[in-house]
């Protein structure tokens, strides 16, 4: 039963996050990248923040010191993530960034088998190295060309901040939801904040920062916190296979509101990428850990 809600947590959480993208490439078109960023983790941890206040039925054990070092990786890793990905947004298109996203499971795993000593099994490998050829063929600009497309090179550098912080995260997980996210959104809002100030962004309309800020909300607040609850159960791989969903749900509306057209290439690396993502949901399915790889 925890084990299904978990599974219902992750995939709720990655249709959070999947209004990002396209989203954020509309409000780029008004608000600095560094800026925007900002705006979606003070959105979100201001949000969470208020949410607590009605939660009296919050029993989880709150942070304490020896939780410093991960608290504080996550929000350093916090800061630098979501402005890459603002970069990357700004620079490339918005639909190619959803689908880049995916490039986090592939981090997300890798560190948490290196580092953190997780187990990976075959299945799990296959769908990486079929993601991340997805995610070559996502960041080439075209096939006449071998040059690497800027925006797909922030979107990765994004995600593999994103491994890490996951995995920081993780170590975490069973403390307060509630402290985890508005620790990321509060601290992380403010360094991207004076990072925006310093770099001399302008100041966006008061419109613009009100829908930035419950932007973040939804898809940083609502989506960080069911994220965290469903790494408690299944764990940093698990939980970013099923969110795997969130770069396809995002897609579809970069095509509904953003009209981005379809090319021979972007299919293809589509079509690749929905390959490895049903492999690494089949291996969370499974739960056959008779052929796991572990760095013991």
């Amino acid at each position: 039963m925890q084990k299904t809600k978990s599974i219902f947590y992750a995939l709720l959480a990655a249709a959070f996050y999947a209004v990002n993208v396209p989203f954020s490439k509309l409000l780029l078109a008004h608000v600095g990248p560094t800026t925007m960023a900002a705006l979606l983790y003070l959105g979100a941890g201001v949000g969470i923040g208020f949410l607590s206040i009605f939660d009296k039925a919050e029993k989880r054990e709150r942070l304490d010191k020896k939780d410093l070092p991960f608290v504080l990786g996550m929000i350093v890793l916090d800061i630098a993530a979501p402005i890459f990905l603002m970069l990357g947004v700004s620079l490339g298109s918005s639909s190619n960034a959803s689908l880049l996203g995916n490039f986090e499971i592939v981090a997300t795993t890798v560190i948490a088998l290196v580092i953190f000593k997780e187990a990976v099994s075959r299945r799990l490998w296959a769908a990486i190295g079929l993601i991340t050829l997805s995610s070559i063929l996502l960041s080439f600009e075209g096939t006449d060309s071998l040059r690497f497309s800027t925006g797909s090179l922030f979107v990765l550098l994004a995600t593999v901040c994103w491994g890490f912080e996951n995995n920081c995260t993780r170590m975490i997980s069973a403390k307060s939801t509630y402290e985890i996210v508005i620790l990321k959104g509060i601290f992380s809002g403010l360094g991207s904040l004076l990072i925006a100030i310093f770099k001399g962004e302008p100041v966006p309309e008061l419109r613009c920062i009100v829908f930035a800020l419950l932007l973040g909300f939804v898809a940083y607040g609502l989506s960080i916190f069911l994220y965290v609850r469903a790494q408690n159960t299944l764990g940093a791989t698990k939980t970013s296979a099923y969110y795997a969903v969130a770069p396809f749900i995002g897609v579809f509306l970069s095509f509904v509101f953003l009209r981005e057209r379809l090319t021979w290439m972007y299919l293809a690396a589509l079509t690749v990428m929905v390959v490895g993502a049903v492999l690494v949901v089949a291996d969370t399915l499974a739960g056959n850990q008779s052929d796991d790889f572990s760095n013991d």
